[in-house]
């Protein structure tokens, strides 16, 4: 049995409970997925990287906790992919990031990628987040919101679901987007089933909480970690 820890930061008891069932849900006979909650939260209005930079070392924090309870690879909700990059030095267990995840498998069904933020002011901040993984931005063909910052999807959910929709098929006929990749999980697989959204859209749709959660199990089954020459393991590693 591979085990897979999900860390969950603090929302709302109702918004907590569909990102830790969603998450939950991707466990099988072969993967077990478990819940790590750190005292974070992406839920405000405004986000900005200065938010982002405060709560890495909680993030740091929660997959040494990952690692001491038995956990075989850890990921991080949401695709900011908070701490990854420095978690590979904390730790021995693999640290998955959701959005370079999503970003390599989405290159294994498709080669022109589109990317739907919540909201526009988001996508400065998403397209630097996608630039730090090599030559993956250069297959972006296009970035869309759905018009709602995080803590309003919930309260607008219809609307959010048409828009997202709308925003995809302008990709796909637009910009001939092939892979359509949620930037923001509570979109999707949270409020919108990914396989619903395939089905609508007619192109692949690779979401930032399956996607890493099973490849981090797939890459525990094959015995893989990250390389020490890469992410030399940190002397500050508790």
């Amino acid at each position: 049995m591979i085990r897979v820890a999900f860390v969950v930061g603090e929302y709302p008891p109702e918004e907590q409970k569909r990102r830790e069932d969603t998450a939950l849900a991707y466990s099988s006979q072969e993967v077990q997925v478990g819940i790590v909650r750190v005292g974070a939260t992406p839920y405000i209005h405004g986000l900005t990287p200065a938010e982002l930079s405060l709560v890495v070392p909680a993030f740091f924090d929660a997959y040494h906790r990952a690692e001491r309870e038995g956990y075989d690879a850890v990921v991080p909700l949401g695709v900011l992919d908070l701490g990854v990059e420095g978690g590979r030095s904390m730790v021995d267990i693999l640290v998955l990031g959701p959005c370079e995840t999503a970003l390599h498998v989405a290159s294994m069904v498709g080669d022109r990628f589109g990317c739907i933020v919540y909201h526009d002011s988001l996508i400065p901040m998403t397209e630097s987040i996608v630039r730090r993984y090599g030559g993956m931005y250069e297959r972006v063909v296009g970035f869309r919101s759905s018009g709602f910052d995080l803590p309003d999807i919930a309260a607008n959910h219809d609307k959010v679901v048409a828009n997202f929709v709308a925003a995809a098929r302008s990709l796909i006929e637009k910009e001939r987007a092939d892979v359509i990749i949620p930037m923001g999980i509570s979109q999707c697989p949270v409020h919108i089933k990914p396989d619903w959204l395939s089905k609508q859209l007619g192109v692949p749709v690779v979401e930032g909480i399956g996607s890493p959660i099973r490849v981090a199990a797939a890459m525990a089954h094959l015995g893989l970690k990250h390389s020490r020459k890469r992410w030399p393991k940190s002397p500050n590693a508790k």
